[in-house]
């Protein structure tokens, strides 16, 4: 569990938002919401989105469970590393909140945060599409992505209220489970061969259904 010195280094250094626009990939219009700008102001945040932001297909994208993304400002370095022609910044990533002493590996899915007003709870890891590529202009940069392990974190709103640049995360509660986002990255991608670990993660009520259902198919093949 993050100790006191660790939470008050938990902030938001960048709040992100974008609307959906439409632009050329690979010799066709794709509309997609993955273009985010750093806003100064205030920005409230609702139950399926932040004010200002949105999502273009709705049936991946979006979602109480994919109401806020978070990505760690720590894996920009490796990025600036591993793309050095690339002009990086905050929200690059198609974040909403770009933040510092957050990490996959250290976060438990269920854990609740206090951030402004507003309280949410960790819930996934993210599996990018096609459009991060779009946003780098690369083809191969799902597949980079997803091997890198930096993957961020999905939100669920369980309370909404306003954030803003330079909010602290308060952890309201640490989730008992004690199954991390980089857990369910590692199952996913059966880089972790833990089947105690798996059969917990089909259990895991903060996880989406979705994850559920897919980790107890894995149960049964394994049987």
């Amino acid at each position: 569990m993050p100790s006191t010195t660790l939470e008050l280094k938990m902030k938001i250094i960048s709040v992100n938002v974008g609307l959906p626009r439409k632009v050329t990939w690979k010799g066709k219009t794709v509309s997609t919401g993955i273009f985010k700008e750093p806003v100064r102001d205030r920005v409230m945040v609702r139950s399926l989105n932040l004010h200002g932001d949105g999502q273009a297909d709705l049936t991946v994208h979006g979602g109480v469970d994919k109401a806020v993304y978070v990505y760690p400002f720590e894996h920009y370095d490796y990025w600036r590393t591993e793309l050095p022609d690339t002009d990086l910044t905050m929200g690059n990533f198609g974040e909403n909140f770009t933040t510092t002493g957050l990490k996959e590996e250290e976060l438990n899915i269920g854990d609740r945060f206090q951030i402004g007003s507003a309280e949410l709870m960790v819930t996934q890891p993210r599996m990018p599409c096609y459009k991060l590529g779009i946003r780098f202009g690369r083809a191969d940069m799902v597949k980079r992505f997803l091997a890198s392990r930096r993957t961020g974190f999905y939100f669920r709103v369980l309370q909404e209220g306003e954030v803003v640049v330079g909010d602290t995360l308060a952890l309201v509660s640490r989730d008992e489970n004690n199954i991390t986002v980089a857990d369910i990255t590692q199952l996913y991608t059966r880089e972790k061969n833990d089947p105690e670990l798996l059969q917990r993660a089909t259990q895991l009520e903060a996880l989406p259904e979705s994850w559920r259902d897919y980790f107890q198919e894995q149960v049964r093949r394994v049987r």
